[in-house]
């Protein structure tokens, strides 16, 4: 289950922030069981020639792209075409009509107007507009009383929004999951394990902001043991 908060905010400098956080098996690749090693870098322009397009990506799989003029944050997993090295290969936007080939998603797509979701159930797709201030996406959907959504939401609209100008603020410290037990089922930042040794959990958190003069887009891989971030910022 990944996770995802936008903020949108029309009266502000910086009218959308994102918090996005990557959930996967942690044997995988790339996963928190390598957290601590420095990640082969967090986001590089993968697409020559299709402008400031970057993506995040531990090898061989992105996890979120961002252009100057939107911020798109997917959490989709679709049957990959021949060839296609990645589990969570996904076309790039707009998304095709014919969704029949993608397993269930959610796909957030917000922008300096607002924000947006995609919701395709294997069956039906819908699409609806998402309300000014905060919202949190995860794997049930816009659902605030999922228990991770209800305490991140009462977290960020209680607190003071940042300015990402200066920092983040109280923001990372949420983003690192302070003050909850990672197995508990409202942690914004997992562990499980299953079995003897399948370990499934938080792996990486991004942050985003855009604004009509900003654009910042930090990254950091989850330690395996609870503490800072270490972000990197690579807008």
């Amino acid at each position: 289950m990944c996770t995802v908060a936008v903020s949108f905010e029309p009266s502000f400098p910086v009218p959308l922030l994102a918090l996005a956080v990557r959930d996967e098996l942690l044997m995988r690749p790339g996963g928190a069981r390598r957290a601590l090693a420095p990640p082969p870098g967090p986001a590089r322009r993968h697409r020559p020639g299709r402008g400031r397009h970057l993506a995040g990506r531990r090898p061989g799989c992105p996890a979120c792209r961002v252009r100057a003029q939107r911020a798109r944050a997917a959490r989709a997993r679709a049957r990959p075409p021949p060839g296609a090295s990645c589990r969570c290969w996904r076309p790039p936007p707009p998304l095709p009509a014919d969704l029949a080939a993608f397993d269930p998603f959610y796909l957030v797509t917000a922008g300096l107007t607002g924000a947006s979701m995609v919701s395709w159930d294997g069956a039906e797709r819908d699409e609806t507009a998402l309300p000014e201030g905060v919202t949190v996406v995860v794997n049930s959907g816009a659902d605030p009383a999922e228990p991770r959504a209800a305490r991140l939401l009462a977290a960020l609209r209680a607190g003071v929004r940042p300015d990402p100008a200066g920092g983040w603020g109280d923001w990372l410290g949420l983003a690192a999951g302070q003050g909850v037990a990672r197995e508990d089922d409202a942690a914004l930042i997992l562990r499980r394990t299953f079995g003897d040794d399948l370990r499934y959990g938080s792996s990486s958190v991004t942050l985003l902001a855009l604004g009509p003069d900003l654009v910042r887009y930090d990254f950091a891989a989850v330690p395996d043991e609870p503490g800072p971030l270490v972000l990197t910022r690579v807008l």
